[in-house]
């Protein structure tokens, strides 16, 4: 099962298993959204935290599982609720999705919200693997596109090994498909680590079109975010991300996708290039 099935990730792992031929229950808050994800081999099936009855039917029947939940402030303790679904529901080996460097200690709250997935994980008796993935490269098309080409952040010069969402989902399908890696916890990134400036530079190569990147003070782009609406918590939680960013804590480039999947990972490059009409 997959969770999180009509989001980034999870609508590109289930298209890899069902390519595979692995039969896979495609769980999501909407039934609605989560008609773009049926076809062969995958059947769809309701997740609502709103609705506990559906949580604990979801994963009946069901294998193996990939556990995702969204960025929220009780993330945390709706990731503990899956993991408590799965092992109710039989499941023998679960692929959590976390976030990079949420081993760290103390760490940023984002992270700490992950580790107690994580632990909680590890002491359910259940096989796991842990999936930490850096920023994904994917979010610089609504980014830039909501910025009107102009991306603000309080980055410096930061260097982050950003990854690509289809990379993140060939890890995940070959985990899920694969024996060996139970236990395991993966560190996963792209093969090169890029300021938001030459992310930039690279995109406007890519399109043809003129993308920047203005660095901001921290006190000016929290302002910006609680003035868009921004929930204070989100806000505390994204400036600590940005602080780890900028103090180049996430420019670290991990041998894991490769060694994986057998592919180097996806280029910044290669990206833009087929992302370009996007942009």
């Amino acid at each position: 099962m997959v969770t999180g099935a009509t989001g980034n990730v999870g609508t590109e792992l289930v298209k890899k298993l069902s390519a595979a031929g692995v039969a896979v229950r495609a769980a999501a808050h909407s039934m609605a959204k989560a008609e773009k994800v049926r076809g062969p081999n995958v059947e769809i099936a309701e997740l609502d935290f709103d609705k506990p009855e559906t949580v604990s039917a979801a994963f009946y029947g069901v294998d193996k599982a990939f556990l995702l939940t969204p960025f929220t402030r009780n993330m945390a303790e709706q990731g503990k609720r899956l993991v408590d679904a799965a092992k109710k529901g039989g499941v023998k080996h679960v692929v959590r999705l976390s976030g990079f460097g949420a081993d760290a200690e103390p760490g940023i709250q984002l992270g700490r919200w992950h580790r107690a997935v994580e632990k909680h994980i590890e002491s359910s008796g259940m096989g796991y693997t842990i999936l930490r993935p850096n920023n994904f490269m994917q979010n610089f098309i609504a980014h830039f596109r909501a910025a009107g080409g102009v991306y603000y952040l309080p980055l410096g010069a930061g260097k982050i090994s950003y990854i690509d969402i289809r990379d993140i989902a060939n890890v995940a399908a070959t985990v899920l498909t694969a024996p060996g890696h139970e236990g395991k916890a993966y560190t996963l990134t792209g093969g090169e680590a890029l300021t938001v400036g030459e992310v930039a530079g690279t995109i406007s190569a890519a399109t043809g079109k003129k993308f920047a990147y203005v660095d901001v003070l921290e006190e000016a782009a929290r302002k910006a975010m609680l003035e868009h609406h921004v929930p204070d918590w989100m806000a505390s939680a994204l400036m600590e991300l940005h602080a780890v960013g900028k103090a180049g804590y996430a420019a670290h480039i991990s041998p894991d996708v490769e060694a994986i999947t057998g592919k180097k990972p996806i280029t910044f490059g290669q990206f833009t290039r087929e992302n370009a009409p996007a942009f």
